[in-house]
This record gives C-alpha cells, sequence and structure tokens, in this order.
C-alpha cells in the first residue's frame, strides 16, 4: 500500500463533518473559544481546507495581538498570540503527506507562542536539547524555596501549544512546569520521528534543568497526555529521577489493523512511512513496563474515550502496585468535555508528591 493510499479518507465527504464534531470538545480543552471555532469550521467544504482556515484564523489573532503590542496593551497582546498558538496547532491535527507544509504550521505556533509568553510570563526560559524543545515556568510569586517540576508531554498529533490550562493548573498550585515537543512533536515533527523510548527524551530533559534557580530536582513528576500517556509511563518506569506520573487517556496497546484510517495516517506522517509507523505502533504495549512502574501512577481515562484499535490504560490502575484511577464516566478522549471533573484534581495529584 503506498503512502498516499492512506490519506484518501480526506477526500470522503461525511469524513469532515465527523472530524468537525470530534475535534470541538478538544479544541475546547486547548482553549479555543467554541463559537470562534464554529465560525471557522462552519465554512469549510473539503478536510482538505482545515490547515488553511485553522492556520488563517491563527494569522488574524496574530495580527490583533500585534496592534495590541503596539498600542501598549501587553496582556491582550500576549492573550491574543496565545489564541494565535492554538489555531497554527490546530491547524497540524489532520495529517498531509507534506511534512513540510506541517513543518510550518508548527513553527508557527511555536513563535506564536514565544510572543505569547514574552508578554505574559518573560520570565519563561526556552529550554532545548537532543530531541525536545520547551518552555519552563515558574510560579508566580510564593516563598523562594525551590519549586517540584511537573514536565507536561504531548501525544501522538498534539505539541506544547496544546495544553496551556494542564500548565496554568500546575503554575496555581505552586509547581514550576516544563512543557515539551519530544521527536515526533510539535515543532519537532517534520524533522524527527516518534521514540517510543520516551524516557531518554525525559532523561535528557531533566539533565537540561540542572542549575536553574528555583527548581527542586527530587521532586519532578511528568504528566503525558493521549500517546504521551504512554510516554509518560516508560518515564516512570525507567528514569529513576521521577517521583510520580499522571496518564491523561493514555493508551495500553494498540492494535495497528484496527486502527481508524486518520490515526493511522497521522503515524504514517510522523513515523515517515507505513512500515516505520506498523512498527512504531507494536512497541506501544505498557504490559512490559508494569514490573518497574513502582512510583505513583495516576491513571486518568474518561468513561466515553473508544478509540477502534486502543486499549485504554485503566487496567494500568490495577497492575501497577502504586497506581490508582481517576474515571469520568461522561469523560471523551483528553476529556474535554469534562475539565472540571479531572484537572483540578489531578494538578493536586501531581503537586502533592512528596
Amino acid at each position: 500500500m503506498s503512502d498516499d493510499s492512506f490519506f484518501s479518507f480526506l477526500d470522503d465527504p461525511g469524513f469532515l463533518a465527523a472530524f468537525v464534531e470530534v475535534s470541538r470538545p478538544r479544541a475546547h480543552g486547548a482553549g479555543l473559544d467554541p463559537y470562534d471555532y464554529d465560525r471557522v469550521t462552519a465554512p469549510l467544504a473539503s478536510a482538505h481546507d482545515w490547515p488553511a482556515a485553522c492556520a488563517a484564523a491563527g494569522q488574524r489573532h496574530a495580527e490583533a495581538a500585534g496592534r495590541a503590542a503596539a498600542e501598549g496593551r501587553g496582556v491582550t497582546a500576549g492573550e491574543a498570540y496565545r489564541t494565535a498558538a492554538r489555531w497554527h496547532h490546530v491547524a497540524g491535527w489532520l495529517p498531509h503527506p507534506d511534512r513540510e507544509a506541517a513543518a510550518r504550521t508548527a513553527a508557527d505556533a511555536d513563535e506564536a507562542m514565544r510572543r505569547a509568553l514574552a508578554h505574559l510570563d518573560p520570565a519563561a526560559e526556552r529550554v532545548e536539547g537532543d530531541g525536545f524543545a520547551g518552555w519552563l515556568r515558574r510560579p508566580s510569586g510564593g516563598p523562594a524555596a525551590p519549586r517540584p517540576v511537573v514536565l507536561v508531554v504531548p501525544g501522538m498529533d498534539s505539541g506544547k501549544e496544546e495544553f496551556h490550562a494542564v500548565v496554568e493548573a500546575l503554575l496555581a498550585r505552586g509547581s514550576a512546569v516544563l512543557a515539551i515537543d519530544g521527536p515526533g512533536q510539535g515543532v519537532l515533527a517534520a524533522g524527527s520521528a516518534p521514540e517510543p523510548d520516551y524516557h531518554r527524551v525525559v532523561g535528557r530533559a531533566i539533565d537540561a534543568l540542572a542549575g536553574r534557580d528555583g527548581l527542586d530536582p527530587d521532586r519532578i513528576a511528568v504528566v503525558g497526555l493521549s500517546l504521551g500517556g504512554y510516554y509518560a509511563a516508560t518515564a516512570a518506569a525507567h528514569e529513576p529521577r521521577v517521583r510520580a506520573a499522571a496518564l491523561v487517556s493514555g493508551p495500553y496497546r494498540l492494535a495497528w489493523d484496527e486502527l481508524p484510517p486518520f490515526v493511522r495516517a497521522t503515524l504514517v506522517q510522523r513515523c515517515g512511512g507505513p512500515e516505520a509507523a506498523r512498527a512504531f505502533a507494536a512497541r506501544l504495549d505498557v504490559t512490559g513496563l508494569v514490573p518497574a512502574l513502582t512510583v505513583p501512577v495516576l491513571v486518568v481515562e474518561g468513561g466515553e474515550d473508544v478509540i477502534p484499535g486502543v486499549t485504554n490504560a485503566t487496567p494500568l490502575a490495577a497492575e501497577a502496585p502504586a497506581a490508582e484511577l481517576l474515571l469520568v464516566p461522561h469523560g471523551n478522549h483528553l476529556l474535554g468535555t469534562a475539565l472540571p471533573d479531572w484537572l483540578p484534581t489531578t494538578a493536586d495529584w501531581l503537586t502533592g508528591r512528596p
């Protein structure tokens, strides 16, 4: 089967309506206004129009941010740049065989977030290394004692721009936060393939924190979202400096032949071809990690999170010795339909580890 055949579902007239509908809660969870989302997506005639329409929305908000900045309205500028970053990121939710186009979208999201933080959190630090790039932020005010650090890890088609609400919830509870893109993710997606041994990425990110002011190297946790849940599990199992991990809508294992066309196409794009994608999917099985998962683990699941070919990580809560389950019956994948029911509790759990 050719690479192009994996993307033929984009020509299905029924796919666009279904994708717009299923992505609405995710967009809400990412911080987009639902009415703005509807205004952008309602006129679309084809799934092929999605990237350009979302990118145009991002550009619109970036231009508004530029005007606000020129008028000295810094907070408004920062908020508009942050919205621009979200829209540019959302433009990349549909896979496309043109990785250069995906690279431009991710770069625009990354730049918009840089400008947002310049206004909203000037103390934010860019942290980069081999196979990762992200932003380190510290909570404002409070005691000067070293802060715990939570790494925020995105998933298959997500990036550091998507989970601003998670970052803000952790900051509000006194933790420093490093939100990263890893191999095959966000700003690094076009130039690298996803890494199943993600604990190596987390290890290098932790190394990069050494010597930075105000951080407690003995209190490091990881929260992974969607495929990032698997990445967080590998970090908790194999990186000894990780003291706790939360897995939000993470997979237990994948069955390649049963996955929806959208998921397979995304993996083909990110991995660089169908055989590499199939091999990557075969590596994503938590079974072998369970004996090494001895640190506290919180498994966060939505009861309405059903994706063909994906076994959710719910069984892990019973198998790992220090794991527990937070199940939200009405939550969907990434629980964008139930933010109040999981995010505050998960942020409390992550920041309350000793």
